[in-house]
């Protein structure tokens, strides 16, 4: 049995002030090519198909059209709700669409009945559970109030009360945080993590489809990896690794953008081997298709495979995807970014770009002047001496006893890390010799 795992589609979603429709229509149809190219059985979605609980038109109609087409090649799909979707608009006409193939999670009300799959080994049970929270399921299960305090237990619960067959290979949707997962900026973050999951809860399946993070990973390991096997202290250097050279940064982009042949071997090296299939992970977040922050900018967006053989027998292995725009830091100096040696040869012109100026001064209208260049310039920058300080800037004590020009001369060096250069203190001192002169 072969599955597509798909979540947090975010549709609708707006980046730094950008609509991404555009972006998220031409990432489904390179998603639909990946499943034309895989043949899936079934398809699932775990959930934050919607950016927000009641999403713009464009955004449902981009939705529908996509499950039209799954439907049409004869695809099972399920989906589930996240903790940005309405649970009840995500299981509006649910009832109906089942006879199609289309799955969608029911309003939780305490029971999670599965829907049967067969193949060549036996039956697959896949059980949709949508985004639940301790209230949620306390609510159903009156007697175990007071065993039901954390979002562990709260699932615990949830998932003691489904009907498993162990001799069954069980695949389980859903939309959690699970304890020691990689975040990124673009997620939501609950105060004090009271939100995790120990992923011991889900021992009983053999294989957990989850949402919720926007990096891919798997999880339920000391350290949790990335589809490209990236740590989280490398995610953390991401910054630093950004500060290229001209020629350096022009490889790098090179080296990123992957040829079809090259996408190719990648999917195969991200195959499991026979050796390593008994410790396949079995919990894992695909991830989101697009990126939406830039702190995912070196993250490479994927499609998760999922094929499932005889129980225990578990292949995974993940198809890169290539968006309309990527996200991409740049930094240095003004003139360094807009000479044409900087970018030529690249997509950042048409990127979605973060630019973090060296400059000491300010540039006038840089973001004007930058979005000549950077057309979709998102976000603007300074990485200097004035911005490093974290200096506290207090009323000067010997106020009467310094000339305007050196309180003046104090209060920039407090502000900008630095003094005023010569230029500065001959215009400060012809600025305010002429306001005496007309104040005389």
């Amino acid at each position: 049995m072969k599955f597509i795992h798909l979540s947090d589609l975010h549709l609708g979603k707006r980046v730094n002030g950008y609509s991404m429709l555009e972006d998220q229509e031409y990432i489904l149809n390179e998603i639909k090519a990946v499943i034309t190219a895989e043949s899936p059985d079934a398809v699932l979605i775990a959930g934050d198909v919607y950016d927000k609980p009641v999403p713009p038109a464009e955004a449902v109609r981009l939705f529908d059209d996509f499950l039209v087409q799954l439907s049409r090649w004869g695809l099972k799909v399920f989906v589930i709700s996240g903790n940005h979707d309405s649970p009840e608009r995500i299981a509006f006409g649910s009832r109906l669409m089942d006879a199609s193939g289309i799955y969608l999670s029911p309003v939780y009300d305490g029971t999670v009945t599965p829907v049967s799959l067969h193949d060549t080994y036996g039956v697959v049970d896949v059980y949709m559970l949508p985004f639940i929270k301790p209230a949620h399921v306390r609510r159903f299960y009156e007697t175990e109030t007071e065993q039901i305090r954390s979002y562990t237990d709260a699932m615990q619960t949830a998932l003691s009360h489904l009907p498993l067959d162990h001799t069954h290979r069980n695949v389980l949707i859903t939309h959690q945080f699970v304890t020691g997962s990689v975040r990124a900026e673009s997620e939501e973050i609950s105060v004090g993590g009271s939100d995790n999951i120990d992923a011991s809860v889900f021992a009983p399946f053999d294989y957990v489809a989850l949402g919720h993070l926007h990096t891919p990973q798997n999880c339920g390991q000391t350290a949790p990896t990335t589809a490209a096997d990236s740590s989280e202290n490398e995610q953390a250097d991401a910054t630093h690794d950004t500060e290229l050279s001209a020629d350096e940064q022009a490889g790098a982009t090179h080296d990123t953008e992957l040829s079809v042949d090259t996408q190719a071997d990648a999917t195969h090296d991200t195959e499991l081997s026979a050796d390593t299939q008994a410790d396949a992970p079995r919990i894992r977040y695909c991830g989101t298709p697009l990126k939406y922050s830039f702190s995912e900018a070196k993250v490479q967006k994927s499609v998760t495979v999922i094929e499932l053989y005889e129980k225990g027998n578990l292949h995974i292995h993940t198809v890169p995807l290539k968006p309309l725009h990527d996200l991409v830091e740049l930094k240095g100096t003004y003139d360094t970014v807009t000479a044409r040696s900087f970018y030529e040869g690249t997509s950042w012109q048409e990127d979605y770009t973060h630019i973090t100026l060296t400059d000491e001064e300010d540039i006038p209208d840089a973001i004007g002047k930058l979005r000549a260049i950077y057309h979709h310039l998102m976000k603007l920058d300074y990485d200097n001496k004035r911005t490093r300080s974290s200096s506290e800037i207090t009323a000067d004590l010997a106020v009467e006893e310094k000339t305007p020009i050196q309180l003046f001369s104090d209060f920039y060096e407090l502000q900008n890390n630095q003094p005023l250069n010569e230029e500065q203190a001959t215009f400060l001192n012809g600025l305010i010799e002429t306001i005496w002169e007309e104040d005389v």
